[in-house]
């Protein structure tokens, strides 16, 4: 009998590599037991594994290795076993899991479908709570999976809530994220999960005021939200007396006399008439304040333009407004500002003799308390917002136009265009204009390690310098 200790409950590299040994040197399912470190019995002492015989291989289909992926995350104590079953009876029926009646083919995959809807449940079920404020704010929920799916869940909210640090409590593992990597720490009790934070009393008033008694159907919420997840929701203490007040709440509804449509808050604009023949800057500001062609402008302080002289030989694009830009209504003010001014300086340009701007003229964040956190712009957004740009550059006709960052590249060229692969050549446009490509400055300032963030500045400073080199040579051909 071989008796393998695999390393943690989700070890599917340990079980991938334990199995193939054992498949290649003919070990039957029967002669193996699979066990977790930490839960084996003293009695049971780990098996070095056979050697595996020399130009030993075998193919399995790749639907099967995704699925074990999956199923191994299950809490089923026989997944290792059952897995390793499947293996065996592939190596002499490729097409195994073609049927669907197959006891273990159909087990395997109703233990990945159950993975799966567990890490759904996750995305949706997880609700952060504040700790701390502003700066020092840092984000923390309390979650208790079905199976060992934290790892696997974790990159939504990675993807999800790039802005904001967080961690995810589970009694199983812990998923931390501090605005560059994921990272796992052993699990820990419900006690030290924070019970309620100073927005908690603000979503149950939220909560309970978008319940809609009129259109309770109490199976199907739970079929979606099951009992089990309502405990650790901060409207979990409505639920139930909103659900026993439904009939009485919608029976007062309809009795009730119709009431008028809600008139809109917002005071109307007028739509927004573009000038045809707007050549000056100062004219394309005025007209740019009352923009309204995308959503941005509803939320942001106020349209933040270009800047700079309008016979300007260079003209330097960015992503958007930051936080301090928008509430100056001037751009690269904040600290990508006096990044790019130390960069500037160190190549000779002086910025008060070059146009500054943005791809995008209003600011787009995310609120987090006092806080607002930058988002970046979609690229209907950027599109949107295109046209003043072009009509920037067709007003000051600078020789060379300098794109920092994805976002404005793609204004810029009008097409997604990869940083690494564009920066440091100058690029042709079709009216003589050239384009250099860089990164933007914000981007060194989220560089995490000393010598990378050195080692970045220098090359910014070097596109910079590619600038600077062009405009001399534009002053002495003038």
């Amino acid at each position: 009998m071989h008796h393998i200790i695999l390393e943690h409950d989700t070890d599917f590299d340990g079980w991938r590599k334990a199995a193939r040994s054992l498949v290649l040197n003919h070990v039957s399912p029967s002669d193996v037991t699979w066990l977790v470190q930490g839960d084996a019995p003293e009695l049971f002492e780990p098996t070095a594994l056979p050697p595996e015989p020399p130009n030993g291989t075998f193919n399995v289909p790749a639907k099967f290795v995704e699925l074990a992926k999956a199923a191994i995350l299950h809490r089923n104590h026989e997944r290792f076993a059952l897995l390793y079953r499947l293996l065996w009876r592939l190596r002499s029926h490729h097409d195994l899991l073609m049927v669907a009646t197959d006891p273990d083919v159909a087990q395997v995959a109703a233990m990945a479908r159950a993975v799966h809807h567990d890490e759904h449940k996750m995305h949706a079920f997880v609700r952060f709570r504040e700790i701390g404020r502003e700066q020092n704010a840092h984000y923390v929920a309390w979650f208790e999976p079905e199976h060992h799916i934290v790892e696997l869940a974790a990159p939504f909210f990675a993807r999800r809530f790039a802005d904001m640090p967080w961690s995810i409590l589970t009694p199983d593992a812990c998923a931390h994220w501090d605005g560059h990597a994921v990272s796992i720490t052993p699990g820990v009790a419900k006690a030290e999960a924070p019970t309620e934070d100073r927005l908690e009393e603000t979503w149950r008033r939220y909560y309970a005021s978008i319940f809609n008694p009129a259109r309770l159907k109490v199976k199907a919420m739970q079929t979606e939200m099951p009992k089990r997840y309502w405990r650790n929701l901060p409207e979990a203490s409505l639920i139930k007396p909103l659900i026993e007040s439904a009939g009485r709440s919608a029976s007062a509804m309809i009795a009730g006399a119709a009431t008028e449509p809600h008139k809109s808050q917002k005071r109307e604009e007028p739509p927004m008439v573009r000038k045809q023949a707007a050549d000056d800057i100062e004219a394309l500001r005025d007209e740019a304040a009352g923009c309204r062609a995308c959503p941005l402008w509803k939320d942001a302080t106020q349209t933040v333009f270009g800047e700079g002289p309008q016979a300007a030989e260079i003209m330097l694009v960015g992503e958007q407004p930051g936080d301090k830009e928008d509430l100056a209504g001037k751009p690269f003010v904040g600290p990508a500002g006096q990044m790019l001014d130390r960069a500037l300086d160190e190549t000779g340009i002086d910025r008060s003799k070059v146009y500054v701007t943005n791809a995008v003229k209003h600011f787009k964040f995310v609120p987090r308390g006092k806080i607002r956190l930058h988002q970046k712009p979609n690229t209907s957004e950027i599109r949107t917002c295109r046209q003043w740009y072009e009509r920037e550059r067709a007003a000051i006709k600078p020789a060379l136009v300098v794109a920092m960052g994805a976002t404005a590249a793609q204004c810029v060229l009008g097409k997604t265009t990869p940083i690494n692969k564009s920066r440091g050549r100058l690029i042709d446009l079709e009216d003589g204009t050239r384009v250099l490509v860089t990164v933007h400055p914000s981007y060194l300032l989220r560089l995490p390690d000393a010598d990378a963030k050195a080692r970045e500045y220098q090359r910014f400073v070097d596109d910079l310098k590619i600038a600077a080199a062009h405009l001399r040579r534009s002053v002495r051909a003038a």
